[in-house]
């Protein structure tokens, strides 16, 4: 698999695990929203994480109390899929 299918993957699977969150089809889930205009809740983002985690075998770093000090930008459905990217890049270092 070269880098261009793992990374169009990657986007694809992170949009489709949003999108069951929020109970939306896939294509009604673009790169630049933000999961509270998806309408996913703070119990929504902790089903989408762990959903993630569970998809893509890694460990997210994110802390519900804090979500903003925790280190994983979660600010749009493009930034989650690049913190996905980054952190199956270190997993696979």
């Amino acid at each position: 698999m070269n880098m261009q299918s793992q990374v169009i993957s990657v986007q694809a699977q992170v949009i489709a695990i949003i999108a069951e969150q929020a109970v939306l089809d896939v294509t009604d889930v673009s790169p630049a929203q933000s999961l509270e205009s998806l309408g996913i809740d703070s119990l929504g983002l902790v089903e989408t994480i762990f959903a993630i985690e569970e998809a893509f075998d890694i460990s997210v770093p994110f802390n519900a109390n804090e979500p903003s000090k925790s280190g994983f930008d979660l600010t749009s459905v493009a930034s989650i899929v690049a913190a996905v990217e980054v952190l199956i890049t270190q997993k696979a270092a």
